[in-house]
């Protein structure tokens, strides 16, 4: 198909005519004054609407990217920060009935292709990003690039040419036979980190199940690995299949002798552990198990010894919770359940009575309508709420902060899930049931119902159900905490930091950047510092006893400074082949990145633990400007080598402390994480 002809023609106009309005309305746009651009926009978006309706348009519009954006295209709306796009949010765009919904859209996409193809350098994505932000955005919109309509598109009449237009136009230049293979790539990149929110891979399996059921649909000889996926979440046992539904699967179950269920019960616990995630089914089996055959449950959780005992030790509240929580719809929480046993955290005396108040407690209205709003009214909202709290408890290290500028509340919460399981479940039920929270700033209470408000105006839907109802109220406390370190000289983390994540964060603080000018300072003391309280080789092999919050300059593939972010050193150790690396938890929803100059954040292969990211001890600094440590317990700085001083303080000058040194250069902003 070539890229003059959409699949779908409108009637041909005079595209060149278009065009010369189209860059007549652009030009105007760029030069009139910020209060006017407003009244410039309908009379664009409707040329625009007009060019891609044409065959060549998309084509005309992207050679345009640059330019629409210089004008001000994206100026003021949610498509301002490609950086921050959510692929998942472009199946509503794409469907949109709304002209200028579709139109901006669409001029966002191509914008990321002219910068994936390297005809655009885009000032804060890369072109890895925007070929990665593409191929997620084709893997959920393939029933859009393999002309499988529905409701939504005859609903938009016309419009739905310009979508099917635009999705087959990137795929074009994406590369069909990449989309499919790349896209299966990319969802085992992403459960190897697994995350406790997994709606946005089950929703492209669902996609590739779809397309390759249709025989109007030719894939080649694409997608040929995707079984494994299809089958974990719509057959992963004999009995089911060819999933055969709910219903029909249930009366199946009911006929089956003590040897079938126990086959099924395997199958159910190796696909679950094997990918990260859990089907319908499975809760459909642990649910009728319950009854008489119980004796299966830690068969189908795929549990050992360890686990084992805990399920004999505390049947009542497993039963209890799965009674509870845990049917077709939300059925991931079996793995977090498995997890939870795995960790052995119910022997901790607080943890199993907190989780029987989670069962009986009942919801705020506020509480109720958010997780309503996200995942709908069946099963009830406390159920997703119970299912929430078991998979953070099972994966600490799979919280996601979504599309919100909220790294340290989820930073906050995968720290309590994995090392004070207990205040996690307090701050769970403060939230939940009282709609507030209180913490303690030097002994002075913060409340989050009487703060001026957080670091996200609001804070969005896509968020676990655990993070969904705690992580506005922390938001608001940690901006609040902040605020009362306004007067203070110094970064505000210095204070905030332990307040906020509690006792076991470090009380010494080091930092790297001038909060006044942005500019470095004191870099080789940091560096020897960092090195005597965490690498073993300096700090008489003292291994990291409790997780320590950490800030990061983030930077692209180019190496080039995105902003500063909060993570947790987890823990330093030598990997498979003898290198010391640095093993930290990322909340950013993926781990996996090119931080530039050769710095590559891995999530497996290197002795990673499932939701780890990791770096070689040397990379990892030249990207550290933020760290904690405990003052009594501090190596000798001396000792550090010279030569490996001089490599990680290249590493910073050749990326985001470029533009930082020396003291008198231009001056940058002051670090501000997230």
């Amino acid at each position: 198909m070539s890229d003059h002809q959409p699949a779908s023609q409108a009637p041909a106009v005079n595209i060149d005519r278009l065009v010369q309005k189209l860059d007549e309305s652009i030009v105007a746009l760029a030069e009139s004054r910020p209060f006017a651009k407003a009244g410039k926009l309908p009379k664009l978006f409707d040329l625009a609407r007009r060019v891609l309706l044409q065959p060549g348009g998309c084509e005309a519009i992207e050679a345009r990217a640059r330019s629409l954006e210089e004008a001000g295209v994206f100026v003021g709306t949610d498509w301002a920060d490609p950086s921050i796009l959510l692929p998942s949010l472009t199946v509503y765009s794409l469907q949109s009935p709304n002209a200028d919904t579709l139109v901006i859209e669409a001029l966002s996409e191509l914008r990321l292709l002219a910068v994936a193809r390297g005809e655009y350098q885009h000032p804060s994505v890369s072109a890895e990003q925007a070929h990665h932000y593409l191929t997620q955005v084709l893997a959920i919109n393939l029933g859009l690039l393999f002309g499988m309509t529905g409701e939504a598109e005859r609903e938009q009449g016309k419009l739905a040419i310009i979508a099917q237009d635009l999705v087959q136009y990137v795929a074009r230049h994406i590369g069909y036979e990449h989309v499919i293979d790349s896209l299966i790539e990319e969802i085992w990149r992403i459960l190897e980190q697994r995350p406790i929110r997994v709606s946005d891979v089950r929703r492209m399996i669902t996609q590739i199940a779809i397309c390759r059921a249709d025989p109007t649909v030719d894939l080649g000889t694409a997608g040929r690995g995707a079984d494994r996926l299809i089958s974990s979440l719509y057959g992963p046992t004999r009995a089911c299949g060819e999933d055969p539904g709910i219903a029909i699967y249930q009366q199946r179950l009911e006929s089956m002798d003590g040897a079938a269920l126990q086959n099924e019960a395997t199958g159910f616990a190796r696909s679950m552990h094997d990918t990260g995630l859990v089907s319908p089914y499975h809760a459909v089996f642990v649910r009728h198990i319950l009854e008489g055959k119980d004796s299966l449950l830690s068969d189908a959780l795929g549990l050992s010894s360890t686990g084992r005992d805990c399920l004999l030790c505390y049947r009542e509240l497993v039963h209890t919770l799965i009674e509870e929580s845990l049917f077709p719809e939300t059925a991931q929480g079996l793995y977090g359940l498995a997890l939870l046993l795995e960790r052995g955290i119910l022997y901790q005396p607080p943890v199993a009575p907190a989780l029987w108040r989670q069962v009986r407690l009942t919801p705020c209205s506020r509480a109720l309508e958010r997780l309503q709003f996200a995942y709908g009214y069946q099963p009830n909202p406390s159920a997703w709420l119970i299912q929430g709290v078991l998979n953070m408890l099972g994966q600490p290290l799979g919280v996601g902060q979504g599309n919100n500028p909220t790294c340290q509340s989820a930073r906050a919460l995968s720290m309590w899930a994995y090392n004070d399981p207990d205040y996690l479940l307090q701050m769970v039920t403060w939230a939940a049931r009282d709609d507030e929270i209180v913490m303690h700033f030097e002994g002075r209470p913060v409340s989050s119902a009487r703060s001026a408000g957080g670091l996200a105006a609001e804070v969005t839907l896509d968020l676990d159900p655990v993070s969904l109802i705690v992580v506005p109220h922390l938001d608001r406390i940690y901006a609040e905490m902040g605020r009362l370190c306004v007067d203070r000289e110094g970064d505000p983390h210095k204070w905030v930091n332990p307040e906020f994540h509690g006792w076991s964060a470090g009380r010494g603080f080091a930092i790297n950047v001038d909060v006044a000018t942005g500019n470095l300072i004191d870099l080789e003391d940091f560096i020897r510092h960092f090195y005597a309280s965490y690498h073993p080789y300096y700090n008489g092999n003292q291994p990291l006893i409790h997780p320590q919050p950490a800030g990061i300059a983030v930077t692209d593939s180019a190496a080039r400074f995105i902003g500063w972010h909060a993570i947790t050193i987890l823990r330093v150790a030598l990997d498979p082949d003898s290198e010391m690396r640095v093993y930290f938890f990322n909340p950013n929803n993926d781990s996996g990145q090119n931080w530039g100059d050769g710095v590559q954040v891995s999530t497996s292969g290197f002795g990673e633990r499932f939701g780890e990211s990791s770096l070689p001890f040397e990379q990892f600094t030249s990207r550290l400007y933020i760290y904690h440590y405990d003052p009594l317990e501090r190596g000798e700085p001396a000792e550090v080598n010279d030569d490996e001083l001089g490599r990680v303080i290249d590493g910073v000058y050749r990326s985001w402390g470029v533009d930082r040194v020396p003291a008198d250069t231009l001056q940058a902003e002051p670090p501000r994480t997230d």
